[in-house]
């Protein structure tokens, strides 16, 4: 197993699917609980940097509906991931969850192309609202 991306298996039921960028263990750990247990959502697969969460993007195989992504990750940045997906999967939902969601950085995310952006601290249920309407915007 590559210690930088770790693929997920859920049993939840089929529906919204994401895949996370986030370097934090225990946040990993604590989102996925969550976004399993109060939505149904699967996590497919995970990384802690940006390095594994590009190579993800470009494995022929990968899917999802929804990327959520850290600013701050183990190594790289999640800008970069941002922007790369936003080329690489244009019809992928993208969500920022960060704790630095000051309105600059909001901003110059929703440039780079993310659908909504999300303060770690402070906005997890908005999270979770957004994601419960994510199925009907596909």
């Amino acid at each position: 197993m590559n210690p930088h991306s770790i693929d997920h298996v859920s049993a939840a039921r089929p529906g919204l699917s994401c895949f996370l960028v986030e370097d934090s263990p225990v946040i990993r750990e604590n989102l996925i609980a969550t976004f399993e247990e109060m939505l149904g959502m699967q996590v497919v697969g995970v990384a802690e940097d940006e390095h594994a969460a590009l190579r993800w993007l470009q494995h022929p195989d990968s899917a999802c509906d929804l990327m959520i992504i850290d600013i701050f990750l183990k190594t790289g940045t999640g800008l970069e991931v941002l922007a790369r997906a936003k080329a690489l999967r244009p019809e992928l939902k993208l969500v920022v969850l960060t704790n630095y969601a000051t309105t600059e950085m909001r901003r110059r995310c929703m440039m780079l192309g993310a659908d909504r952006v999300f303060d770690k601290s402070a906005e997890l249920e908005e999270l979770l609202a957004y994601c419960e309407t994510v199925p009907d915007q596909r």
